[in-house]
């Protein structure tokens, strides 16, 4: 999970493009790439924009070692040694803009602009795409979950499930900046400062001769920490009676009870005459924790059932993003150098969706300044200049130009931060908590339509005029070149 080591974290089709520039002579042009995501996760509403802290560390600590090299060098290829050891004093010298963690983004816009030289755009492109792709999406599936549970606690249990330790620990943090309260993972914990909570398992309780005795040995072992799993038998004729016993025990000592967890069965039902059987015996400050393969959908389920669940512990479907497990962001050229001067560029493909908008360009949120709220993304080329304040602004849908808007009385805000200028980090990698903020920060920018669950708006992202006539100009000279 170092950083430092990660040079050849990247597929073999890189390096040979790049050694194929190198001995071409045209390594050291010049062109730009942004990344973005065609199609929102999960099928509508929003995505949240994650990963950039490690992209960073990664391109910052970016060397090929000499183990890195001696590999390369006994590729099926033969690269020429020189290559090898242009290879061995690479450093990262380009310029990196990027959204900022925690930002709500949309199809289509750029999330992160890469310019430098081929050689080095095109070798950080896999690592790139690895790190937002899995960030993000995990980011946007807590988010979800968070908006259904609301002020309930949300828990992160899914490290025995996730794709290897690097999505448990990365998956842990995304989780936490779009509002999990804590991991199970004592390394994310470790390594980020995220809380940690754990509770025990089913094979504790079967270890002792009965559920009381188990109950009580882990209560006396951590009599300020104690939840119990009480649906290793029968949740409401045994568990429940049982951790009740336990309570009792617990105060006799001066201590609480903090929560019993349920993993199994109805759940609506069963926490319904939990909370009813632990009040009864005057245990309303004992809490009820829920796990079993829950989601955004299963939560919204059982809070419209009434299920009397204060903590959710979401596992799989979160950290695998098990009803979509990729993002799909892509890495595309849109400008590259020409004799001598940068021009734009565009990829053309039998699938509508996949043709690219040509040329750099900037994200600007265009904020209501009587509302605070979000109306519009509004993608422009560098050198656009907005309409001064207080002057009336065009948006036009890029597929369906006849779907038009004119806003006025707004703030534009950059979304684009410079991360690194001509090789140098120039930004300060924000701490968890101040990410957490910001997420909070940019959801209430938004109106509530926009976020809902079932059926949100469409929220605008809109091409200036400009960067919508540069692309219709260059498929139409592409179709002109097809009929000569």
């Amino acid at each position: 999970m170092r950083s430092e080591s990660l040079a050849l974290h990247t597929d073999k089709y890189q390096i040979n493009m790049m050694y194929a520039h190198w001995v071409h002579g045209t390594h050291l042009r010049k062109a730009v790439f942004e990344a973005y995501f065609r199609k929102l996760p999960f099928g509508n509403g929003y995505a949240v924009f994650a990963g950039l802290e490690r992209i960073a560390k990664y391109v910052e600590h970016l060397r090929f070692t000499e183990e890195d090299l001696s590999y390369l060098m006994e590729q099926e290829e033969n690269y020429d040694p020189a290559f090898i050891e242009l290879l061995r004093n690479f450093r990262f010298r380009g310029t990196i803009l990027s959204m900022q963690e925690g930002d709500l983004c949309f199809p289509n816009e750029p999330l992160i602009r890469v310019e430098g030289t081929i050689l080095e755009t095109q070798l950080i492109e896999t690592a790139l795409l690895n790190f937002m792709n899995y960030q993000t999406l995990i980011a946007t599936k807590a988010s979800r979950i968070k908006l259904v549970a609301d002020k309930d606690v949300l828990l992160e249990f899914g490290t025995r499930r996730a794709q290897e330790a690097d999505a448990a620990v990365w998956g842990s943090r995304a989780a936490y900046i779009a509002g999990f309260d804590a991991t199970s993972n004592l390394l994310a914990g470790k390594m980020f400062d995220i809380p940690t909570k754990g509770t025990h398992a089913h094979s504790w309780v079967q270890t002792f001769g009965s559920e009381q005795e188990a109950f009580e040995v882990f209560a006396k072992a951590l009599p300020d920490q104690v939840s119990l799993l009480v649906d290793t038998y029968d949740t409401l004729s045994s568990g429940i009676p049982h951790a009740i016993r336990t309570a009792e025990l617990l105060e006799k000592m001066g201590k609480r009870l903090g929560s019993i967890r349920i993993d199994s069965g109805d759940l609506a039902y069963q926490s319904i005459q939990a909370r009813q059987l632990l009040d009864e015996a005057g245990l309303s400050y004992v809490k009820i924790v829920a796990s079993n393969d829950l989601d955004e959908n299963t939560v919204f389920n059982l809070k419209a059932q009434g299920a009397k669940i204060d903590t959710w512990g979401i596992g799989t479907q979160l950290i695998t993003a098990a009803d979509q497990p990729a993002l799909g962001g892509v890495y595309k050229l849109v400008e590259r150098e020409l004799d001598g001067e940068m021009a734009p560029t565009i990829k053309i493909s039998g699938n509508p969706e996949k043709v690219t908008s040509p040329g750099k360009k900037d994200v600007l949120r265009i904020v209501s300044k009587e509302s605070g709220k979000a109306i519009a993304d509004y993608i422009c080329l560098p050198h656009e200049q907005l309409a001064r304040e207080g002057e009336k602004l065009r948006l036009f849908d890029p597929v369906h130009p006849y779907m038009k808007k004119t806003v006025s009385n707004y703030e534009a805000v950059s979304m684009l931060r410079p991360i690194f200028i001509d090789g140098e980090r120039v930004y300060s990698l924000p701490g968890l908590q101040e990410i957490r903020q910001h997420h909070r920060e940019q959801l209430s920018m938004f109106w509530p339509e926009y976020l809902r669950k079932l059926n949100p708006e469409i929220y605008r992202v809109n091409l200036s005029q400009e960067a919508w006539e540069l692309k219709q100009r260059m498929i139409e000279e592409y179709m002109s070149q097809l009929e000569e």
